[in-house]
């Protein structure tokens, strides 16, 4: 369940850097956050999906939190701060 609502902050953040990268430099531009947030989503998550097979425990399964969400949910702290700086923070000083 806690996936989902990751999955859908996802997309908004996709959303909000296709649009404001769309209106600033084009559409090629806004394609191409889309596909950096992809590629950033994509390889991160094989790599802390990892990291939390070997911490978390199959048994500590439940309906709201499992494995997966685990890696998820350290995936969102590096993707924060990369996303911080390419999409929100301030270019022009």
């Amino acid at each position: 369940m806690i996936e989902l609502l990751i999955f859908h902050v996802h997309i908004v953040a996709a959303l909000y850097a296709f649009t404001k990268n769309w209106q600033s430099d084009g559409v090629k531009a806004g394609i191409l956050s889309i596909l950096i947030i992809g590629l950033f989503f994509s390889i991160g998550w094989a790599l802390t999906a990892t990291v939390a097979n070997l911490i978390w425990s199959h048994a500590w399964d439940s309906i709201f939190f499992t494995g997966d969400t685990l890696g998820l949910l350290l995936l969102m702290f590096p993707e924060t701060i990369f996303y911080y700086h390419y999409f929100l923070k301030d270019k022009s000083n």
